[in-house]
């Protein structure tokens, strides 16, 4: 590009120092969680009785994805803390507080519950009619901006709630030949 053509982009400037704290944070997290599978991997029974090649152990693999993961995480902590981040946590919990934040944490509550309580105790089409139905009545009528009645979105929550779970199921067990719970 040309000066004359360059003259009116903007400069990059960077990560915001939100983004670079949780940048660090998830470092972190990474770090541990690298951390976590390292010992898995290498505490993994390496089936010597057997004769087993050592370059076919079953912790190879995960103990391999273990140490690059830890490597990318040493690599994005030092990128963190190298930055500057003024007002960087402060700016983090403005953002973890936020409207946006609160809704991410509803979806993941729902998906959570969809798939840790209702799958396997109740039958696939109605945990799925459920969550959906939860779903959107939620999103409609109680973290919407604006807020809609809960009589206009009942109808449409059950009807879709109801077509959805017929509709996955369906396909699930007829197309795919899935056994669902």
């Amino acid at each position: 590009m040309t000066s004359s053509e360059n003259a009116g982009a903007e400069p990059d400037e960077g990560p915001s120092p939100a983004m670079t704290r949780a940048d660090l944070l998830m470092a972190i997290v990474f770090i541990i969680l690298s951390a976590a599978v390292l010992y898995g991997s290498w505490t993994m029974d390496r089936l010597e009785v057997r004769r087993i090649h050592p370059m076919t152990v079953p912790g190879l693999v995960p103990g391999m994805l273990g140490a690059a993961l830890l490597v990318c995480g040493i690599v994005l902590a030092i990128r963190s803390l190298r930055l500057p981040a003024p007002n960087g946590w402060a700016d983090l919990a403005a953002a973890i507080t936020s409207g946006a934040a609160g809704r991410a944490a509803a979806v993941l509550a729902l998906a959570l519950v969809y798939t840790l309580v209702l799958v396997g105790r109740v039958p696939f089409w109605l945990a799925t009619g459920l969550f959906v139905f939860a779903f959107i009545l939620l999103f409609e009528v109680w973290l919407a901006t604006p807020r809609r009645a809960l009589r206009q979105s009942l109808p449409w929550a059950i009807g879709l709630a109801i077509a959805t779970a017929g509709i996955v199921t369906f396909v699930f067990e007829r197309a795919f030949l899935v056994r669902l719970p």
